[in-house]
């Protein structure tokens, strides 16, 4: 059976590794006894504190990255590679968040060579696809999702497509309280879904996660996830707070 996912982005926070000490503690304590039948559950810290998540040994949650480089080593000052990640532990990587466009230049052709790296190096990738502000005010939604997703996938396999959680995260809905509603969610779920099926066939689109991110909180969850059936979702900043992420965590696992 297909389980959901939900992943935790914590972004550029802490700032310290005493901070981050008192997050895994706080998630520690509301993960204990926890059983998500239905459900994997991710942490994306920042890559300097891996070593800290990995020692505490979190028996039902996941590591992840929150970006990685597309060569394996070299002369990339300032970089980390998917090897590495994956050496330290980690399952996930993400890859085309809304923010890796917007302040770091990232396109379909950058976001292709990290994605395939990803995959290359054995770990499965958190891919990210959605609609600015202004794309959305034209009603390019659909252009848009379709353009990513088609090129985002150039050159990646069928027997690969299973190991891509696809989520659709408008920007316009990241840091805010804009959100969408369950219908405007469900529609750019059937369009990645089409565009799968074209790609790769209906088998293969069906073991494939989509997942919503996008300001979810436990307000929002049944609207934004469980009410158009989305596959799990992409959690920002209430992931900082391990009672909320944790609340979001088992309302997926319920539904």
């Amino acid at each position: 059976m297909k389980k959901n996912l939900v992943v935790g982005n914590m972004k550029m926070n802490p700032t310290s590794p005493a901070e981050f000490e008192r997050y895994l503690d706080a998630l520690e304590k509301e993960v204990k006894g926890k059983k998500f039948e239905k459900t994997e559950v991710v942490i994306c810290p920042p890559a300097i504190y891996f070593k800290q998540f990995i020692d505490r040994k979190l028996k039902n949650v996941q590591l992840g990255a929150q970006n990685i480089f597309w060569e394996y080593q070299g002369a990339y000052t300032g970089e980390i590679s998917s090897g590495m990640v994956k050496n330290m532990g980690a399952q996930y990587s993400m890859v085309g968040h809304s923010e890796r466009r917007k302040y770091f230049g990232e396109d379909e052709e950058i976001i292709n060579l990290k994605l395939k790296a990803i995959l290359k190096s054995g770990l499965r990738a958190i891919l990210c696809i959605g609609e600015n502000i202004e794309e959305r005010k034209r009603n390019q939604t659909v252009e848009v999702v379709k353009k990513q997703l088609r090129e985002a996938l150039n050159g990646v396999g069928a027997g690969k497509i299973e190991y891509v959680d696809i989520v659709y995260e408008p920007s316009w809905a990241v840091g805010s309280d804009n959100v969408p509603t369950s219908d405007e969610i469900l529609e750019a779920k059937l369009i990645i879904k089409k565009i799968l099926s074209e790609i790769y066939g209906h088998k293969a689109m069906e073991r494939v996660r989509i997942l919503y991110g996008g300001s979810i909180a436990r307000c929002f969850v049944n609207q934004v996830c469980i009410d158009p059936a989305m596959d799990g979702g992409l959690v920002g900043r209430e992931s900082l707070v391990p009672y909320e992420f944790i609340r979001i965590a088992e309302t997926i696992d319920k539904n």
